[in-house]
């Protein structure tokens, strides 16, 4: 293997260090000098040399990338240069020939990067959030974040903190360590919660005769929030090569999960002309140009489709009809659908959720649903970190192994909290304001959510001057002239073509009412200001 870049690994007697080029120039002279010195009276490792020198000229070679700090490379090699004209005579027994060794990162870990952290953190490394420093007065509005109670005007539901307020008070019943998987209690609650007639299906009348795949607790795995139960499921499903469709524009952490592991991503389009829905024949062209270059044709390569709904970060809510034609679509290639619904329920006016599992299950459980969902946003706890798997198998057993690799990989982290267990709003009128305000602004153009927390709003680029040319240089202008924080559109996988061609950004309607007109203002008098 190579160095990292700038960097090469100088060998001698005494040690391996990896430096950088300016210390491998120190080092080189300072050895070179040192060896005209020695020459006639070489070190040897069975008695006392009068330097401390290396026998020949060190070796640069290449080996592991090891990060040693340069700063103790540089004191290392200040100290030499200082004592190499004293003379100074040093013991054989401190001539040693170990290898400092920096361990390196684990691939996995090299192969995890937040599209969001990428994009956004050049952006805002330089932005000054007091209004004072700014000399403006405007302090910093995040309509970014997506938690619910980060301004504290949406507060817990009060049946949550009782429940954990009641737990605190039983001595020892939340304290101690619980089954990998989750408490019994939790399990069952959580179950009845998503299947409260389980006894009661009812097929299509062209599925009438179909087998009934019956779930139940033993389905569930409590895990550390959604994003952890993501990260459980996903891993079991998932192997080096395999491919995870997920939906564009969408939330990151599916492709974080999916390439850590080494599997590729492939996105799929979302039609913002269709309220945002998935492209069914985008997704059809994929898996059949995946399997047809697939080189095992006795192991599948699409392992799993990714649906979002309500979906983050365009806040649409799927009719039935849509999740029933990618449940047929799933069918025809035999892929999963991992549903990620930790919004479920959080629907504005006549919109209805409608649970991916019960579709499958109304359709003849055709294909094995994967359910991620949580209490943290429904219920306004993100920070408590409680989320959940519930694995729904097709009629042929699809997902047995995936369910019991879940479960086996559950007890590397010993569940989720047991006192988070124990316990197992009011944000439309803010979608509404927002979405309204933002409508007034000059080259905006809002899809109005119809649940979730978020909003995606179009930039019309051609109504701007020249400096507002996609998503990321509005964000970064808006930020510096107006102290807003929103995020583009190429934060959840939008590409840099879509984003020229149809630019958008998306906001969070969780603030209080006075911070989210502040907010509006200020956008509207940017969006004047660069009008043509």
């Amino acid at each position: 293997m190579s160095p990292n870049d700038g960097q090469t690994i100088i060998a001698n007697d005494d040690s391996i260090v990896l430096m950088s080029p300016p210390l491998i120039d120190r080092r080189l002279k300072n050895n070179n000098s040192n060896d005209r010195t020695a020459s006639s009276t070489p070190a040897t490792s069975t008695s006392s040399s009068p330097y401390l020198q290396p026998s020949t000229p060190p070796h640069v070679t290449s080996g592991f990338a090891l990060q040693l700090n340069d700063a103790i490379a540089t004191a290392d090699l200040e100290q030499q240069e200082d004592t190499s004209n004293d003379n100074i005579v040093v013991s054989s027994s401190s001539i040693r020939n170990d290898v400092v060794i920096a361990s390196p990162a684990s691939q996995k870990s090299l192969r995890t990067h937040n599209p969001i952290r990428a994009i956004v953190d050049p952006i805002m490394a330089h932005s000054i959030k007091c209004g004072k420093e700014r000399g403006d007065g405007k302090d910093q509005i995040s309509l970014a974040l997506g938690d619910p109670t980060a301004y504290g005007n949406i507060p817990p539901c009060p049946v949550i903190i009782s429940a954990i307020t009641d737990a605190l008070q039983a001595p020892g019943m939340a304290a101690g360590y619980v089954n990998a998987v989750g408490t019994a209690e939790a399990r069952h609650a959580i179950h009845k919660y998503h299947y409260p007639n389980t006894n009661n299906t009812k097929l299509d009348d062209r599925k009438a005769d179909s087998i009934i795949v019956v779930t139940s607790p033993d389905d569930v795995i409590v895990a550390n929030g959604a994003s952890g139960a993501l990260e459980l499921g996903l891993t079991a499903l998932l192997d080096e090569d395999s491919v995870l469709l997920v939906p564009r524009p969408g939330f990151p952490l599916y492709q974080v999960i999916a390439e850590s592991h080494g599997a590729r991503v492939v996105h799929y389009d979302l039609l913002p002309n269709q309220g945002w829905e998935c492209d069914l024949d985008h997704i059809d062209r994929i898996i059949s140009k995946e399997e047809e270059n697939a080189h095992d044709v006795s192991t599948k390569v699409v392992r799993g489709i990714v649906v979002n709904n309500p979906s983050n970060p365009t806040g649409a809510v799927y009719s039935e009809e849509h999740l029933r034609q990618i449940v047929k679509l799933a069918e025809k290639w035999n892929v999963p659908i991992i549903a990620d619904e930790i919004y479920g329920d959080l629907v504005f006016g006549n919109n209805v959720f409608h649970p991916m599992a019960n579709v499958a299950s109304k359709l003849g459980y055709t294909v094995p649903i994967i359910t991620a969902s949580g209490l943290g946003k429904q219920y306004l706890i993100p920070g408590w970190r409680l989320g959940w798997l519930i694995f729904q198998d097709s009629r042929h057993g699809s997902i047995q192994d995936v369910k019991k690799g879940a479960q086996r990989l559950a007890q590397v982290v010993l569940g989720a909290s047991r006192l988070a267990q124990v316990v197992i709003p009011a944000v439309e009128d803010q979608a509404a304001l927002l979405c309204g305000l933002l409508k007034e602004c000059q080259g905006l153009e809002v899809i109005h959510p119809q649940g979730a927390m978020y909003a995606m709003v179009k930039i019309h680029a051609r109504l701007f001057d020249e400096d507002i040319y996609d998503d990321v240089s509005f964000m970064k202008l808006l930020l510096e002239e107006e102290n807003i924080v929103v995020l583009p559109g190429r934060a959840f996988g939008m590409s840099q073509e879509e984003e020229r061609d149809a630019p958008v950004f998306r906001v969070v309607f969780c603030a209080p009412e006075d911070v989210l007109r502040c907010a509006s203002e200020r956008i509207s008098s940017f969006c004047s200001r660069h009008a043509v």
